[in-house]
C-alpha cells in the first residue's frame, strides 16, 4: 500500500503542472452522464441505470482502458462483486455469488444478448468467442440469479458483453499489443513474449446499410501449474510412510498416480498402498498459447427503430482448460452464425454454434496411458512386488525397498523429452478411448431462437393511461451431440446423433406509482426441458426513487438450471471409472445397485491398519470392518433450484462527486447438481459383497452426476463507491463480503463454495495528469478460503496484488500508447487449486483509431 500512496503522491505532484480548460463544464457533463446512464440487461428492456430493478454492474470499454488490465474482459475483475479464477493465462472464469469452479455452468455469458457457450461444456471458453477490445462497447454484469428473465444456466448470474454497431462506430482500429511474463525465474520458463493484435473496420454506406470485421490473434506461454502437494499423504499412516517415503504420492500437478491408478499391496506380511509413478504436467503438455478468431457482420435499417443484422464468428483455440481433470485443447474451433431484426416493439433472433473439439486431449488421461503403453499394470505392480521383497532379503529398509521396487519396476519407461516419448504421446493424444488413449474428440451444435415484444411499444396510449409497460418472450433451444463413442453415447441409437432440447417463456409487467417514485415489477416465467417437468420462475421486484439521485431496491426470485449436456449425458471410461450422466437413460440402474466410494475408501483403510497394526488375517479385517460400506442414497438427476432476496441502493451524493452501489442478498439452494464416486460389486451374494469391494478388481467404478442431498444458503454483500476527487483524479472501490452461511443434512457433496469471504479492490485513476498523460493504479485482495474439487481439494492461500499504466494520447495522430503490468510485483499466487502459479505480465501497447474511411 506504501507503493500505492506513492504513486497517489506523485500523480498529484504532476497536477501541479497541468492546465485545464472548462474543468467546471466538462465535471458537470461526466455528472450527468453517470446519472443518465442506460443498460439494457437487468430487465430486457432499456432503463436508466440508477433504478435497475436488480443489482447490474457496467463496465464501459473507455474506463477499462485506464486501468492496467491488457483488456476489457480482465479488467472485470476490479468490478464490484465478481470473481475471476485462472486455470490458464487463455482461460478465465467469470462467477459472482460463490459456487465458483473452473467450468462455471451457473454463470452465463452472452454478446449482443447471443449465448457465447461451447454447446457440449454449457459454459464459455472464457473470451474464445466474443468480441475483441476494439468492438467491446461496454459489460453489463447480473451477479445473482437472472434465470426468470434469461432461463437456462443463469443462477448466479450473467454477463452481456455488448459491441460497436457500424451505424455508430465507424472507421479503421489497430491495436498492437506486446508483453512479457516468466519474469524472475519464478517457474521452469526464462522470460517470454506475450503478443496480443486486434483490428477493426467498420464502414456505414448512406443510413441503411453498415458493416464491420473484426479480427484477433493472442499468443504467448501459459502459466505453469506445478503444484506438488501430496493428495494422498495418509494412504500409508499405518506404516509410518510420509512424504517422500510414501509409495502412494499424488502430487497435485501429477498424474497417472491417482487413487484409480493405485493398489494395496500385501508385502512381508504388510499391507501398501502403491501407485504408479505417473508424469508431471510440466513432463506432458504444452504450455504454448494460440488463439485466433474473427468475425463480420452486415446491417441493414429499412428505417429508423429497425435494424437486421446477421454476423458470423469463428474462434480457434490453443490453451489449458480445466475441470474435473485438465485438458490441453489444440484446434479447438467454435463457429457462429446470428441473424437478429429488431424494432421498438418486437425482436427476433436465431444463432447456431458449432463446436469441435480438434486435436485436444485429457492430461490424466495421457499420463495414465503412457504409463500402461510400456508395462500394464498387473505386470508393474508384479515387479513391484518382486523388487521390494528382493531389496528388503538384502538388508534394505523398508522406505528404501519401496523406492527401490519403484526404480526397478520404471525400467523402460518412456521418458519425456525422448524421441520415443514423443512418438508415444503423438499415439495416445490420437486415440479416443481414455482406457488406452488420451483424445477429446467431441462435436456438436447449439440451434436457439428467441422472440421479444414490448406490449406498451405496440399499445402506446393504453400503456401511458395505465403508466405500465408489458414485456414478454420466449426461446428455444436444441443441443445437438455427435456421438463419439468414448466420451458420448447415444444410449437409444449407435447411428443418430443426441438431442436435448429446451423452451421457455416470461412474461413481464412494471407499473409506477406516485409520480413515478416508486416502480412494481412482476415476471413470471416457464421452463420445459427433455426429462423434465414445467418449472415455473417468479421474480417480484420494487424500486423506490424519492430523489434522481437516490434509488432503494428490493426483489425475490427463483431460478432454476436444467443438467448441462456433459451433466447428463456424459459417459467416460477413465482409468479405471465410468463417468456416466445422471439422467436414468445412461444410468440405469447405477444408483440402485452401488455403493459410495467414500465409504469404501474408509472400509479398506481400515482394513489394512487392522492386518498392519493388529495382526489379523485379511479376511478376519474384512469381516470386522464391513458394516463401514454403505449404500449410495442418490439417485436420478433434477434440475438445481435456489430462492433469492436482494436488497440494495444506488445513490449519489457531495455534489454529485461520490456514486455509492451497495446490495445485500440471502440464497437458498437445493439440488445442487455434483458428482458422487460409486461402486458396484462384480457379485449379488450379499456375504461377498464386502471382499469384493475390497479389491478394485473385483468391483465396477463410476462417478455419477446427481443432486446432493443438502440445502445450503449463502449469504453477502458489496460496497462500490467512484469519487472524482477532480477534473483529473478519480478513485473507485469495492468490498465484496461472501459467506456461506450453513448446509443442512451435510453430506458433502454439493460443489464447493470456492469463493473467498472477503474481496476488495481499489483503483486510482488521472486523466491529463500533463497534456494527454494519464495513469492509473490498481490493489487487489482477497482471503484465503476453501476450493473442494474432483480434482483437487484444499486452501487456495490469500494473495494481494497490483496492476498499474500509463498511457498517452497522441490527438493529431489518433494513437493512444499504454505501458503497463498486471502483477506488477511479480508475487506469484493461485486462484485456483490445480491451476496455474500466476506471476507478473508486462506489456506496451499501441492502438490506432481513425474515423476518416
Amino acid at each position: 500500500m506504501k507503493l500505492k500512496l506513492y504513486t497517489f503522491l506523485v500523480l498529484i505532484s504532476l497536477k501541479s503542472f497541468s492546465q485545464t480548460e472548462n474543468s467546471k463544464k466538462d465535471q458537470d457533463s461526466i455528472k450527468k452522464e453517470d446519472l443518465n446512464e442506460v443498460v439494457i440487461t437487468a430487465s430486457r428492456r432499456s432503463e436508466n441505470i440508477m433504478r435497475s430493478p436488480i443489482s447490474i454492474e457496467q463496465l464501459k470499454s473507455a474506463e477499462a482502458k485506464k486501468m492496467g488490465s491488457p483488456s476489457i474482459y480482465e479488467a472485470l475483475e476490479n468490478v464490484k462483486g465478481v470473481q475471476i479464477i485462472t486455470p490458464s493465462l487463455g482461460f478465465k472464469v467469470i462467477n459472482t455469488r460463490g459456487f465458483a469452479n473452473s467450468t462455471n455452468v451457473r454463470f452465463a455469458q452472452l454478446v449482443d444478448g447471443i449465448d457465447n457457450q461451447a454447446p457440449h461444456l454449457g459454459a464459455p471458453i472464457a473470451n474464445a468467442l466474443s468480441a475483441n477490445d476494439l468492438d467491446i462497447d461496454k459489460i453489463e454484469i447480473i451477479p445473482g440469479t437472472a434465470a426468470a428473465l434469461y432461463g437456462m444456466n443463469a443462477i448466479n448470474g450473467l454477463a452481456n458483453i455488448q459491441t460497436k454497431n457500424p451505424f455508430e462506430y465507424q472507421g479503421v482500429s489497430v491495436q498492437q499489443l506486446t508483453g512479457v511474463n516468466h519474469v524472475g525465474n519464478i517457474d521452469r520458463f526464462s522470460p517470454k513474449v506475450y503478443s496480443q493484435f486486434n483490428l477493426r473496420f467498420a464502414k456505414a454506406f448512406h443510413e441503411k446499410f453498415a458493416f464491420k470485421i473484426n479480427a484477433s490473434t493472442t499468443g504467448g506461454t501459459d502459466w505453469v501449474a506445478d503444484d506438488r502437494t501430496d493428495l494422498a499423504p495418509n494412504a500409508n499412516a499405518s506404516t509410518n510412510l510420509f512424504g517422500a517415503d510414501n509409495p502412494a504420492y499424488d502430487e497435485v500437478n501429477g498424474y497417472g498416480n491417482e487413487s484409480a491408478n493405485r493398489k494395496t499391496l500385501s508385502l512381508n506380511g504388510k499391507n501398501y498402498v502403491v501407485a504408479r509413478t505417473g508424469y508431471r504436467e510440466t513432463d506432458i503438455t504444452d504450455y504454448d498459447i494460440k488463439n485466433y478468431k474473427a468475425d463480420i457482420g452486415f446491417y441493414f435499417r429499412p428505417k429508423q427503430g429497425n435494424e437486421l443484422s446477421v454476423t458470423y464468428k469463428t474462434a480457434l483455440i490453443n490453451t489449458i482448460y480445466q475441470r474435473s481433470n485438465r485438458f490441453r485443447l489444440d484446434d479447438y474451433t467454435l463457429n457462429q452464425f446470428a441473424i437478429d431484426y429488431h424494432t421498438p416493439i418486437f425482436q427476433v433472433k436465431a444463432y447456431a454454434t458449432t463446436e469441435n473439439t480438434g486435436n485436444s486431449y485429457n492430461l490424466r488421461s495421457l499420463a495414465e496411458n503412457m504409463d500402461r503403453a510400456y508395462k500394464s499394470d498387473d505386470k508393474w505392480f508384479a515387479d513391484y512386488t518382486t523388487a521390494y521383497k528382493n531389496a528388503v532379503t538384502n538388508g534394505a529398509t523398508v522406505a528404501d525397498a519401496h523406492k527401490i521396487a519403484r526404480t526397478q519396476s520404471d525400467q523402460g519407461r518412456f521418458e519425456p523429452g525422448s524421441e520415443a516419448y514423443e512418438a508415444k504421446k503423438n499415439e495416445l493424444i490420437d486415440i479416443n478411448n481414455w482406457d488406452i488413449g488420451a483424445a477429446l474428440r467431441v462435436k456438436s451444435t447449439l440451434v436457439h431462437g428467441e422472440g421479444l415484444i414490448n406490449w406498451d411499444k405496440a399499445f402506446v396510449s393504453f400503456f401511458e393511461k395505465i403508466d405500465a409497460k408489458l414485456l414478454s418472450g420466449f426461446d428455444y433451444r436444441t443441443y445437438i451431440i455427435v456421438p463419439d463413442g468414448n466420451y458420448f453415447i447415444n444410449p437409444k441409437s449407435a447411428t443418430e446423433n443426441l438431442t436435448y432440447q429446451k423452451t421457455g417463456a416470461f412474461t413481464q409487467i412494471t407499473k409506477d406509482f406516485f409520480n413515478s417514485k416508486l416502480r412494481f415489477g412482476a415476471t413470471i416465467r416457464m421452463d420445459k426441458a427433455d426429462y423434465f417437468d414445467v418449472k415455473f420462475t417468479p421474480q417480484f421486484t420494487a424500486v423506490y426513487s424519492p430523489k434522481q439521485t437516490i434509488n432503494f431496491r428490493a426483489s425475490y426470485q427463483n431460478g432454476y438450471r436444467f443438467p448441462s449436456i456433459f451433466e447428463g449425458f456424459s459417459n467416460v471410461n477413465s482409468g479405471g471409472v465410468k463417468r456416466v450422466g445422471g439422467l436414468r437413460i445412461m444410468s440405469d440402474g447405477i444408483f440402485e445397485n452401488s455403493y459410495t466410494k467414500a465409504s469404501i475408501d474408509k472400509f479398506q483403510a481400515q482394513v489394512n491398519n487392522d492386518i498392519n497394526t493388529l495382526g489379523i488375517t485379511q479376511a478376519a479385517a474384512i469381516e470386522k470392518n464391513k458394516n463401514t460400506i454403505q449404500k449410495n442414497p442418490y439417485t436420478y438427476l433434477e434440475p438445481e433450484f435456489v430462492k433469492s432476496f436482494e436488497f440494495g441502493f444506488k445513490g449519489m451524493a457531495l455534489d454529485r462527486n461520490l456514486f455509492i452501489d451497495a446490495d445485500f442478498y440471502y440464497n437458498s439452494y437445493k439440488n445442487f447438481i455434483a458428482q458422487v464416486e460409486a461402486s458396484i460389486p462384480n457379485t449379488t451374494d450379499p456375504n461377498g459383497i464386502p471382499t469384493a469391494l475390497y479389491s478394485k478388481n473385483t468391483q465396477n467404478r463410476y462417478r455419477l452426476w446427481t443432486n446432493s442431498k443438502s440445502k445450503i444458503y449463502n449469504y453477502g454483500g458489496s460496497l462500490g463507491l467512484k469519487y472524482r476527487i477532480d477534473e483529473t483524479f478519480t478513485a473507485l472501490t469495492n468490498l465484496t463480503y461472501t459467506k456461506l452461511d450453513r448446509t443442512d443434512d451435510k453430506d458433502g457433496l454439493e460443489d464447493g463454495f470456492n469463493t473467498p469471504e472477503f474481496n476488495v479492490n481499489g483503483t486510482l485513476i488521472a486523466n491529463n495528469i500533463w497534456r494527454n498523460l494519464g495513469a492509473s493504479a490498481t490493489a487487489r485482495y482477497q482471503n484465503n478460503f476453501d476450493y473442494v474439487s474432483f480434482l483437487v481439494s484444499g486452501t487456495v492461500p490469500a494473495y494481494w496484488s497490483m496492476d498499474a499504466q500509463i498511457n498517452y494520447n497522441f490527438k493529431k495522430t489518433g494513437l493512444t500508447t499504454k505501458l503497463g503490468g498486471t502483477n506488477i510485483l511479480n508475487k506469484p499466487y493461485t486462484s485456483i487449486l490445480g491451476g496455474p502459479s500466476i506471476g507478473g505480465l508486462y506489456y506496451l501497447s499501441l492502438t490506432w483509431e481513425s474515423s476518416k474511411i
